[in-house]
């Protein structure tokens, strides 16, 4: 329903607890209803922007980006966004924004999110179409990683 709906998903928490298990998860359930879906590391994307502007594909990925269903932008906040990266962020969450669904994973609480964009005019702008039109869930627990090491006795002492 919220994929119809056109909300977004933002989920929150430390390492390892499953953030974009989730997401992928959320994801996989809206591709089986005939939803389309894409992957993305918030910092490859800003790379691949920056890419796609010298090589002239700019405005063919921001259109891709605004055509898929759910697009998940996984570990934000993972680096501070550039004048540029703030405006291509913009871009494709403003033709995203009451069209399509977007899924973001970060290690940061919401409430830090417009410290690490940066300008506050265009941070404002970006969590404006991110965050007000979202369900929120925030996981908490132990990494599943170290949980999994445990099982296997691959745990590396501290």
């Amino acid at each position: 329903q919220w994929v119809k709906e056109h909300l977004n998903v933002l989920i929150t928490g430390p390492t390892g607890v499953g953030k974009t298990w989730l997401a992928c998860a959320l994801a996989h359930k809206a591709c089986r209803e005939g939803y389309t879906a894409q992957y993305v590391r918030l910092t490859r994307l800003m790379r691949e922007l920056t890419i796609a502007k010298g090589d002239g594909q700019y405005s063919k990925l921001l259109t891709s980006l605004a055509k898929v269903d759910v697009l998940i932008l996984d570990d934000w906040g993972l680096m501070k966004l550039s004048a540029e990266n703030r405006r291509d962020l913009l871009e494709v969450l403003e033709d995203r924004h009451g069209r399509r669904s977007t899924i973001a994973t970060s290690q940061l609480p919401i409430e830090e999110w417009h410290g690490v964009i940066g300008d506050a005019t265009l941070a404002d702008a970006i969590l404006d179409r991110l965050v007000h039109n979202a369900y929120k869930i925030n996981l908490r627990g132990e990494s599943m990683r170290k949980q999994q090491a445990k099982l296997t006795g691959t745990e590396t002492s501290e």
